[in-house]
């Protein structure tokens, strides 16, 4: 089973964002980027359908050169080899062009199955995984949190609301993955040093065609200070006047 994973690699969630003096942009200096975390359980999930089926995972990026250092990572976990797509100004790309981008590479390379996160926690636009679908003509089942795969099928199930969904489609096609599906393998010593030898693949691309642009990025407004009204009972008026009508929520 030939399975590809498209990888993101992301600012740390634990980052302190800062916008450029361009204004479309975020300062990267002393910025951690670590793998997607959704793609993490893609990434696993690929994994484990290799050590079932047999195969192989390739791992597919789309971002600065900066990247490498998370392929390397997803190599390590196990995946057999990677294609990274260098774009240095890749965030600045919208769904639609990402999404174009890893067709023309995708559409190169024999497949089974692609995995994805069902979004990026940078953007979170939630429109990748259908999009490349849409151009590979194949099904995609999305934000999935189980899975079981056989050569020629997969079943999935879904949360939605009030229950839950499952959904039988034939391969090839496209899984996102959420939270919950599995959990990542951390990886392992001989994996790290295995990693640096595995094949990884780097191609020079450009943006064209974008269908959207960015015009400005500002930081949400600071919360306001928290503020005591009273104490006990009699406090419970002003607080209903504040409610009312200053913070107009009631």
């Amino acid at each position: 089973m030939n399975i590809v994973v498209c990888m993101k690699s992301v600012p740390s969630s634990e980052t302190k964002v800062k916008i450029n003096s361009d204004g479309v942009t975020i300062e990267q200096t002393d910025v951690v980027f670590e793998i997607n975390p959704y793609d993490e359980y893609a990434i696993e999930e690929a994994i484990r359908a290799k050590e079932a089926h047999g195969g192989k995972v390739t791992i597919l990026t789309l971002g600065a050169a900066t990247a490498t250092q998370n392929i390397r990572k997803a190599l390590a976990m196990g995946a057999d080899e990677a294609l990274h797509l260098i774009c240095e100004n890749a965030e600045l790309a919208d769904s639609s062009t990402i999404a174009e981008l890893l067709y023309s590479a995708i559409k190169e390379i024999e497949f089974d199955v692609i995995f994805c996160g069902k979004k990026a926690i940078d953007c979170d636009n939630h429109q990748l995984p259908n999009r490349l679908a849409q151009l590979l003509d194949i099904p995609a089942v999305t934000a999935i949190s189980n899975l079981e795969l056989t050569t020629e099928s997969g079943s999935a199930k879904r949360n939605i609301e009030g229950g839950t969904e499952l959904i039988t489609v034939n391969l090839p096609a496209l899984f996102s993955a959420e939270k919950g599906l599995n959990e990542p393998r951390y990886a392992s010593l001989p994996g790290i040093m295995a990693a640096k030898k595995k094949p990884l693949e780097e191609r020079q691309v450009s943006m064209s065609n974008e269908k959207l642009t960015i015009l400005s990025l500002e930081l949400p407004p600071p919360k306001p200070k928290g503020r005591i009204v009273g104490e006990g009972p009699e406090a419970a008026g002003e607080l209903v006047r504040i409610l009312r009508e200053e913070a107009k929520v009631i």
